[in-house]
């Protein structure tokens, strides 16, 4: 009998120890959650998304920009999320984000397709940043505001531990989903290097459409900026980079935006900048103050309107007029005509002045947008000047003979701010 109740005892403890084996195996392969295939896509969807959140919500309109408060809770979260899934510091990242703006589409730009191609950006995005990371000046330089708690020295911006919160994201996702979450890991570890440091840098300065005539190559990719929380409207950013809403017009939409006001109902998040809205007012017909700081604020939109208003009409006329050789070489200039961001070689800026000094009132609209950029372009000018200038130009512009010109000028003395909701 103790014979027979040893025999039990022992078969309990072996039959407890394989039990106990054959649970680590399943978790080692399927984890704690056994998903359908879709659910591991849902799952890969919802944490790398959250990634996107941090990014846009945090490191860009919060950290780089000062668009909006974060409540420390929120920002915190941010923080850690980050250092598991990026291992980005908050000062490298809003440093050379901040370098971008101050020196776009040139050499010093940290990734700019304009210059390096867009090949590289696209593809090695990655690699740019931590080049850039690695300019120690230009993080100095620019590296202004970023958090330095202990939490930061010791943890998230400690050079000895960086990679730890990687580790960590890995072991939780295997742990969670088994083998398949080294698959899990490995997305939301390319996540961002693709989307952000990728297709916005790349694409985003590439292709896409334009809704304001910025210095730079940025542009809207699409007009729902959902995917990638709100950055697919880059050239909105361009032109309003303290903008905490990315979205203009009212067919677009900003996911980001979405979310920052759900957090500033619960008293999360509060926006302290968005772009301003554009107002004419048809009565007013002098130029004052109120217009000079509409027009400082909203020069790009200025720009644009002007290219749709008054160059674009007086290009189609001419255009209309012209025969053979000479249609083709309209087509050439009409980007040339528009586009702020187009570095002009020695041979298209021989052809652009070549067609300006022939066609008369293509070169006196021409000549109008570039005085009109003086106006705003001449930094530390008195405020008085400015007006007198812009006065000047309204009332040359109404001369002009030119019904389209004359029609801006009309715009332009109702221009107000209004600030956006």
């Amino acid at each position: 009998m103790n014979m027979s109740l040893g025999m039990v005892v022992a078969g309990g403890r072996l039959s407890g120890r394989f039990v106990s084996e054959i649970v680590e195996c399943f978790c080692m392969l399927f984890g704690f959650f056994e998903l359908p295939w879709w659910g591991y896509v849902l799952v890969v969807l919802a944490l790398t998304h959250v990634t996107i959140a941090a990014v846009t919500l945090y490191l860009h309109r919060c950290q780089a920009h000062r668009a909006l408060d974060l409540h420390p809770l929120v920002s915190h979260f941010f923080r850690f999320w980050l250092w598991l899934t990026t291992s980005m510091i908050t000062r490298e990242w809003a440093a050379i984000h901040r370098k971008h703006h101050a020196k776009c589409e040139t050499a010093e730009d940290p990734h700019s397709p304009q210059i390096l191609g867009i090949r590289k950006v696209l593809t090695q995005g990655a690699e740019l940043y931590r080049q850039a990371r690695s300019d120690r000046e230009t993080i100095e330089q620019y590296g202004w505001g970023a958090p330095d708690d202990w939490l930061e020295r010791h943890l998230y911006g400690h050079p000895k531990r960086y990679g730890w919160g990687l580790a960590l994201m890995l072991l939780i996702d295997v742990a969670c989903f088994g083998v398949l979450g080294i698959t899990v890991w490995a997305v939301q570890m390319m996540w961002i290097p693709l989307w952000a440091a990728g297709v916005v840098n790349g694409l985003g300065h590439y292709v896409g459409y334009r809704n304001f005539e910025t210095s730079d190559a940025a542009t809207n990719l699409v007009p729902w900026g959902i995917l990638i929380g709100g950055e697919e409207l880059h050239n909105n950013h361009h032109a309003y980079p303290s903008s905490a809403k990315l979205s203009n017009k009212w067919w677009e939409f900003d996911l980001g935006w979405f979310y920052i006001r759900v957090l500033s109902l619960f008293g999360l998040a509060k926006v302290k900048r968005v772009a301003p809205k554009i107002k004419v007012e048809k009565h007013k017909t002098v130029v004052d103050g109120e217009t000079i700081r509409a027009l400082m604020r909203n020069r790009f939109h200025v720009l644009t309107l002007y290219a749709r208003t008054v160059i674009l009409p007086v290009w189609k006329v001419e255009r209309r007029c012209s025969k053979g050789s000479e249609t083709e070489i309209l087509k050439q200039v009409k980007p040339l005509l528009v586009r702020e961001d187009i570095e002009l070689d020695p041979q298209r800026r021989k052809v652009l002045d070549s067609v300006i000094s022939s066609r008369d009132t293509l070169g006196v609209v021409y000549d109008f947008k570039c005085r009109l950029k003086e106006i705003w372009d001449q930094r530390g000018s008195h405020p008085e000047m400015r007006l007198q200038r812009l006065i000047q130009w309204c009332q040359e512009a109404e001369q002009s003979g030119i019904d389209a010109l004359a029609e801006f000028a009309a715009i332009l003395r109702g221009y107000t701010l209004k600030t956006a909701a």
